[in-house]
């Protein structure tokens, strides 16, 4: 299969990428390195990223930012951060990246426990990842030709949990493998619709 994976050099994107490497094309697309480059936050970058690599057999977006803040602090622009970048930015890789994806071919989104299970100050992160699972479920209602969309929602992985911790009282991190292998059982089986809820 031929794989596009925006975020592709990320932490798990990275890991992402090279068990898919293992049997498909993979393609990554990043911010400022990959095979091509993209602006998660512009519909005109994205139209570009899917005019430049052509048609794909499976679509990863593992990718997208949102501001950590007290409410009281987060103005409505902070808001619009996560909005335009995490939450519209998955959006707009699903209806442009559709007409791209080849007959049977899946999208794969990327959320996380705080849509779930928030903590302190994640209002904003918590939102747009509750949007996209929801978002995700309804469009599976809409695809046509086979095409499928899944959303994996991990909790804290093992590569990052030192930075994070402190954010997370109580919560045990997922082993890499167990994320990586979650999309690839988005990507490589049938399912569609499904949040694929990644837990210790």
């Amino acid at each position: 299969m031929k794989v596009l994976i925006i975020g592709g050099n990320g932490t798990i994107g990275k890991k992402v990428s090279e068990k898919l490497s293992e049997k498909h094309k993979v393609i990554i697309a990043g911010r400022n390195s990959g095979d091509v480059t993209v602006d998660f936050s512009e519909v005109s970058s994205i139209k570009n990223m899917f005019d430049s690599v052509g048609k794909l057999d499976a679509i990863v977006a593992i990718a997208g930012d949102a501001k950590w803040d007290k409410l009281d602090n987060l103005t409505e622009e902070d808001f619009y951060i996560g909005i335009k970048s995490k939450m519209m930015g998955q959006v707009n890789v699903v209806r442009i990246g559709k007409d791209y994806l080849n007959s049977n071919g899946s999208i794969t989104l990327s959320t996380g426990i705080l849509a779930d299970d928030p903590v302190d100050m994640t209002t904003s992160a918590a939102m747009v990842n509750g949007a996209i699972n929801s978002f995700a479920k309804a469009v599976a209602l809409e695809l046509e030709d086979g095409k499928r969309i899944n959303v994996v929602c991990s909790d804290l992985v093992e590569d990052s949990f030192e930075k994070y911790a402190a954010y997370f009282p109580g919560n045990t991190p997922v082993p890499m493998h167990k994320i990586v292998d979650g999309y690839v059982k988005s990507i490589e089986g049938r399912i569609t619709g499904r949040i694929l809820r990644i837990t210790a």
